[in-house]
């Protein structure tokens, strides 16, 4: 942010490095300047938008159902082997 600022990148460059668009940048450059650092922190002012939020919630709720379906997983192989003797696996 601060070699925006300080003229040694252009916003374009600084879209390109980071593979976000260019309104981005720009919204980070004003919150910068509105609240400094704080202000590009999660959390902070204007730091997270409801989107990232839901989004993140997502994130939470699908690793839960990843680790709940891999549990399920591992059960319904131990009971095959146990009805059917020891499974073959590329393991």
């Amino acid at each position: 942010m601060l070699s925006i600022l300080s003229g040694e990148m252009s916003v374009a460059e600084a879209a390109r490095r980071n593979k976000v668009s260019e309104t981005s940048v720009g919204k980070w450059k004003q919150r910068f300047l509105e609240a400094g650092r704080a202000g590009l922190e999660p959390g902070g002012p204007g730091g997270s938008s409801s989107a990232e939020d839901a989004l993140r919630a997502e994130i939470e709720e699908l690793k839960t159902a990843l680790g709940e379906a891999a549990v399920e997983l591992r059960v319904w192989k131990r009971s095959a082997e146990h009805r059917l003797g020891p499974l073959r696996t590329s393991r």
